[in-house]
């Protein structure tokens, strides 16, 4: 019986010992054995088993990229100003042993030192600068923990500013900055709305001017050619019809025709002039209308 219970104890101490000894490592992540104290070897990913009481895991690091919070602190720019200023840092374990052995806290050692290289940072630029320089600031912070951080086994790949807080006074000023700036523009714009609508009505004010008078000149020079034109088919038809005449004169029986054309006329003008007046002016040679013929048919003859 008691060597039944010696033997299960053994097992027992076994299990217990194997327990302790055996250690699984995740993937992308490192642990630091120490023999009797001392650094004796790394694990990597995998299964591994320990020299019982003599081995143990000292450390444990994670090889993935992390990031850490920076906490906010009062920053006085150069214009002096307090501002509020708080970031992440990301950062990676690059050699397990330097991080385990080269500081003793490297995450804190870190924030510590992103924060110190911030307040220099602001300390050099004025408050409007802050907000527009984020970048080089970031720039400026990663350099300077990425180097000091070397030698505790730890690259430093992004830092980024989160928030940059003025005091309420200031951010109220800002407002009314902002705000004024927001009213100029709009002033500014409304009236080169209205200068440009009032250039836009002008310039269609003269191209409508310019083209009435293109009009009335056209409509001139129209009724100007239309007249001319007038003038000289009346000139035409007149010339042509007293070349008519001419020679209906000259053939035979023209000339009593036209004696008898030029009594009619006369009788027919003198019917009308004593229509359209009361008083009749009668000439003294009436009755001989012959000779009024005759007078008219010279006529004809000379200016043919």
């Amino acid at each position: 019986m008691t060597g039944t219970i010696i033997a299960a104890g053994i097992v027992v101490l076994v299990i217990i010992t194997l327990l302790n000894t055996a250690r699984i490592v995740p993937q992308k992540s490192a642990y630091l054995v120490e023999r009797l104290g001392k650094y004796s070897r790394t694990l990597n990913a995998g299964f591994h088993i320990l020299t019982p009481f003599l081995d143990r895991v000292a450390y444990k690091h994670s090889l993935k990229e992390v990031a850490v919070d920076v906490p906010a602190q009062t920053c006085i720019t150069r214009d002096n100003i307090a501002v509020e200023v708080d970031g992440v840092l990301y950062l990676q374990v690059i050699d397990p042993v330097k991080a385990s052995y080269g500081i003793e806290n490297y995450m804190f050692a870190s924030i510590q030192l992103a924060q110190t290289t911030m307040r220099s940072e602001i300390g050099k630029l004025e408050l409007d600068k802050t907000f527009e320089e984020r970048e080089a600031i970031n720039g400026s912070i990663i350099q300077a923990v990425d180097k000091a951080s070397d030698p505790w086994g730890v690259k430093i790949t992004r830092y980024e500013i989160k928030n940059i807080e003025p005091p309420a006074s200031v951010k109220d000023a800002l407002e009314k900055q902002m705000r004024a700036e927001r009213e100029k523009r709009a002033a500014i714009f409304e009236s080169e709305g209205v200068r440009q609508a009032t250039i836009n009505v002008a310039e269609g004010t003269r191209q409508e001017a310019i083209a009435e008078s293109e009009g009335e000149k056209q409509k001139c020079i129209n009724e100007a050619e239309g007249r001319a034109r007038e003038i000289e088919l009346v000139a035409t038809a007149t010339a042509q019809g007293i070349r008519e005449i001419a020679l209906a004169i000259n053939e035979p029986g023209g000339g009593d025709a036209v004696n008898l054309r030029v009594a009619e006329q006369y009788i027919k003008e003198f019917g009308n002039l004593a229509k359209e007046g009361n008083t009749l002016i009668i000439p003294s040679n009436l009755s001989d209308v012959g000779g009024m013929v005759a007078a008219a048919k010279k006529l004809i003859d000379e200016t043919t």
